[in-house]
């Protein structure tokens, strides 16, 4: 199992860690910071620096609780201590627009009753699918400046651990319509004090202040009851 620092600290840019596994170009460590793709959101990249040399990981996956490092060329073995950076830039805007694209699911739903069928996070745009009655573009706007008035406000977000038959009885910890948390004894918990709390095992910014502005781009109908929204961040 690779231990998660990012779990608790979503601002570590550099680490150190000890190579467990080598698989061609993959590189299981012991500990990282890297998120692997999935959940919606990216993989971070960055590189892995061992005695001056630096190598580029360019994916990062998860598998059976190990995190593999795609950084062809590594020539690392099994044992090495290396060190681990961070593509901050591209990670800090994938914490910005992880919390707020939980903060417009959350408006959404006290809106509307609207739950999330999908979502993808990215450093350009992100999207966001609720299972929205009606196209009804008024309320879309609406939400959306709602939204952006909550984030100015300078909310601040925690992360913290329930175990999870205490964190599913607060209303609204699950907001995916057709998914439920992991089957863990913990669960990781994200709150947006006083507008969204889920069970959510990203990476996120600290105050809803560094989000800044959802820019809507774009609104989809994707079958009957199922309607995306794209946005960017200003």
């Amino acid at each position: 199992m690779t231990e998660l620092l990012y779990m608790d600290d979503s601002y570590l840019k550099e680490f150190e860690a000890r190579v467990v596994e080598v698989s061609g170009d993959s590189v299981v460590l012991d500990k990282t910071a890297f998120h692997p793709r999935g959940g919606g959101l990216p993989e971070d990249t960055g590189a892995l620096i061992k005695e001056g040399r630096k190598v580029k990981v360019v994916q990062v996956s998860s598998e059976g609780g190990r995190v593999l490092h795609s950084a062809p060329g590594h020539g690392f073995s099994v044992g090495d201590t290396v060190k681990g950076v961070l593509d901050w830039e591209r990670r800090y805007l994938i914490m910005r627009m992880h919390t707020g694209i939980h903060a417009l699911a959350s408006v959404f739903n006290k809106r509307a009753g609207a739950l999330i069928t999908g979502n993808q996070v990215n450093v350009d745009k992100s999207r966001l699918d609720l299972n929205l009655e009606k196209m009804d573009r008024a309320l879309i706007d609406d939400v959306f400046r709602e939204t952006n008035t909550e984030l100015a406000s300078g909310r601040t977000v925690k992360i913290y651990y329930l175990p999870r038959e205490e964190a599913l009885k607060i209303p609204g910890i699950v907001k995916l319509a057709e998914a439920a948390p992991p089957s863990v004894e913990r669960l990781r918990i994200v709150e947006i004090e006083g507008l969204d709390i889920q069970a959510d095992g990203g990476p996120h910014v600290a105050n809803t202040k560094e989000v800044g502005e959802l820019v809507l781009l774009k609104v989809e109908n994707k079958g009957r009851n199922n309607r995306r929204v794209y946005f960017t961040l200003k």
